[in-house]
Parts: structure tokens; sequence; C-alpha cells
């Protein structure tokens, strides 16, 4: 097989100048994960400099590096690209893969829901042909970027996952991507301390199908709709709980996924979901609806779906060892919404356990409405928990409107909470752990999974 960049491509690419000649098999900016014959792209950032890492990555076995300066301790005449900039020049990366690229691409956004939704078109798709999409969530200025810019040619499908904390981060990266479909997710209130309301947040979103190739098709929730008319593109599929051109019916829930009945494409099918939640059976759905703009046989693909489990940090089910026997660990610790909390919370109802805990951290970039927004979590933890463990200042406001009997402890951060949550877990218990990312929430993922091969 082909190198995937040529070394006449990547100067068509980047307009930049060789060191020396060489080819690339792949695009790392991490020499951890860096493999032999990747070219390096050498980003500089406020926390490091990728500069600073190039003889590194050439001794790892990268095929060159790309730079925007004299790396220390490399020959000039090694493999490197030179470059004006070299965040520039993975944009020019990204461009010319696409430009190549002669399959469907989907772009998804959305206030929560886009990596769970990614991976599940990504199954989907798989069953019916070649499919790229990251490994992680590269949904950022870079992520994108370098997402396209390991676009394989040959590919069929691609799916690109699109993310914003403030306005005006969608729409260059969606013109960047050029997707046949937009998906948004859901709108919600994550990031409304930035972009301080909820029609706001819905305009960021819907900016994503300002990347639309012609004829292309946005596809969005069918709840949400009043919020973005009438900016709706010409070409839109709503999807949502029996309503919509997608449609979600006879939902049946369980533990660990959920049946239901999808109506999409005209069709009417049967659907085994592998994870629990009403909110991940609207995420697949829209998957489906998705798989189906982009020309895929969406009914076909809907097997796949059985066996798409929970994801790191975003609902993985674990056993965790207790004192006394096992117990079950909901690993949601990644990142926290309000919509992402409720639909958790909702998920560890659903388990049948000798106790429910629910070990909450701070939901970030709330702004004024923070304490409000914590506030109102308590019916949620009322109705699905036995037992509430939280840190952070904003959950305070949380713990405080919650019935003595459920608070278990506060603690100011995931650090001091952590030893108390692993002291406490008994066998049969089912422990729900999640908070933004900036609430570290792992530290408590790790104090539970420590003693657990």
């Amino acid at each position: 097989m082909s190198a995937l960049w040529s070394a006449e491509a990547l100067s068509a690419a980047t307009g930049g100048q060789f060191g020396a000649r060489f080819a690339a098999s792949g695009i790392s900016i991490d020499t951890r994960s860096l493999q032999p014959g990747d070219l390096f792209v050498a980003l500089a950032g406020p926390a490091r400099d990728g500069h600073d890492f190039v003889a590194e990555a050439l001794a790892r076995g990268a095929g060159g590096a790309l730079v925007h300066r004299a790396p220390a301790g490399v020959e000039a005449q090694a493999p490197l690209l030179h470059v004006a900039d070299t965040l520039a020049g993975l944009q020019g990366l990204a461009g010319f893969a696409r430009a190549r690229f002669t399959g469907r691409l989907a772009a998804i956004t959305g206030s929560v829901g886009k990596t769970s939704t990614k991976e599940m078109l990504r199954a989907i798709l798989a069953t019916q042909g070649r499919v790229h999409a990251a490994d992680a969530s590269h949904n950022n200025h870079w992520g994108v970027p370098l997402t396209l810019a390991r676009l394989p040619p040959e590919a069929d499908f691609c799916v690109v996952e699109i993310g914003m904390n403030h306005a005006g981060e969608i729409a260059p990266l969606a013109r960047l991507a050029r997707p046949h479909v937009a998906l948004i997710t859901a709108i919600g209130s994550a990031h409304i301390g930035h972009l301080g309301s909820l029609a706001a947040i819905a305009a960021e979103k819907l900016s994503i199908a300002q990347g639309l190739e012609a004829q292309g098709v946005l596809i969005l929730p069918e709840d949400r709709l009043a919020l973005c008319d009438p900016a709706l593109p010409p070409r839109w599929i709503g999807f949502g709980a029996g309503t919509g051109e997608a449609q979600l019916d006879d939902l049946a829930l369980d533990a660990i996924g959920s049946r239901f009945t999808a109506r999409v494409g005209g069709r009417r099918f049967a659907v085994r979901l592998g994870a629990a939640g009403r909110h991940l059976a609207l995420n697949a759905l829209a998957a489906l609806a998705a798989a189906a703009a982009l020309g895929a046989d969406p009914q076909a693909g809907a097997a796949a779906l059985a066996h798409f489990t929970g994801l790191a940090g975003r609902g993985a089910h674990r056993p965790i060892a207790a004192a006394d026997g096992q117990a079950l660990l909901l690993d949601e610790s990644y990142n926290a919404s309000v919509d992402s909390m409720v639909a958790a919370l909702a998920v560890l109802g659903l388990q049948p356990a000798r106790r429910r805990l629910a070990v909450l951290g701070d939901m970030l970039e709330l702004g004024e409405a923070g304490p409000r927004e914590h506030r109102g979590l308590a019916p949620h933890v009322i109705a699905h928990a036995d037992l509430c463990f939280a840190c952070g200042p904003l959950t305070r406001a949380l713990f405080e409107a919650l019935p003595a009997p459920l608070r278990a402890a506060h603690a100011p951060d995931s650090a001091a909470l952590a030893p108390l949550v692993a002291a406490a877990v008994r066998a049969g218990d089912v422990v729900l752990v999640k908070g933004s990312l900036g609430s570290r929430m792992r530290l408590v993922v790790e104090a539970l999974t420590r003693e657990t091969p």
C-alpha cells in the first residue's frame, strides 16, 4: 500500500520546504503515541512546544517532522518540512486530504452525546464500508484538522466530531470538513457561561450547517426546532421520540441497554442497543438517520448497535472490588452538563443494586447559572440514588438541597472525596461517578479501581 502522504502531496498541501524529502504513513502530534513512519507535527501551544520533541520523534522512527523553527538537536538536512506555522500546515494537510477524499463525510456536534454518537455511526457504517473516524474526542481547532489529515483517500466514509467552548468555533471547522451530513445531537446548557443563552448555543450549534456540501442534510433534535427556525438549511431532518422524520417508538429500557422501534428513511425496524439510557437510544436513532442520509442502509447497520457499550469515562460499566465482595462502577467521569447528569442519574436508577451511590463533581462553564443548575439536580438524585457524595464549591448547593439521609459526604475536591467513596462501597452497590473534566473525577475512578484487576 502506498504511503498516506507522498513527498509531493506534503509539499502541495502545506507549501513547505523540505530539509530532506520524505513520505509519511500517518500523522502524529504526540511522541508517546507516534508510530514509525508518521509525520510528526510540532504544534506550539501555551503549555508545551512540539519543536522541543522533534529530535525524540525522529529517534522513535518518525518519517519526518513539520516545523516552523529549527528544532534543537536536529541537523538541517534531517527529514523536516519547514512551514510558516505548523497549525496552519496541519490545516493545509486537512484541506488537501478532504479534497482528495471521494467518500461520504458526516460531522457531529452537540451539547452532549457527540463522541457516543460518533462511535455508534462508525459501527453502523463499518457494516457497509471502510470508515475513518478519530479514536478519541479530537473535536477542537487542532483535533478536527488532525482527524482529516489522517483520512485515507480510499475510505468509504468519514465521521468527524466538532466541539466548541465559545461562539464562532464550529463554523470554521465545519467549512474545513465539508460534510455531506451534519448532525446536532442535542442543544443544552453546556457552556452557557460563555455563550449567555440557550438561543446563542443553538445558533452556534446550527453554524455547522455553514460547512454543508451542496445538497447536504442537517439532522437535529425535533424538540429544539423552535430554537433553530428560521435559520435551518434547505434540507433537514428532525429526530425524536415519536416525533420528527426519524422517530423512536416503543422504547424499553433495562440496566444494560434498550430496545426500540426506529422509523428511518421510510422504513420501520427493531433495534437492540447494548448501552443503557434513553439518551443513548436517541443518539442511536440520530446515528441511524445520519447513516441513511449518507446513503448507507440503516436497517442493515442497526445490528451493530447490539454490540455497542458505554465508552470509558462516558458510561462504561465496570465491576470493582468492595471490602466484602463486588460492586459495579458506572464511569461517567470524562465530562458533565445538566442534560448528561440527568441522563446518567436515570441510568443509575435502572440498575438492580443493594445501594445506588451518586458521586458527583461540579459542572463547569455554567456562569451565574451554576448554583441554580446544581440545585436543580436534587430531584433527580432523590429519585435515583440512595446516597450522594459530592465535591467542589458548586455541588455544595446540590448537597444542601438533599434530604439528610442521602447526604453521604461533601469534600472540597475529588482528591479529598476519593478515599471517602472507596471506603464506603460495599458488595452489591452501584456507583455512578460523574463531573466536568476540570473536576477531575477520574481520581475517584482510580481510587475505586485500584484494587480491581
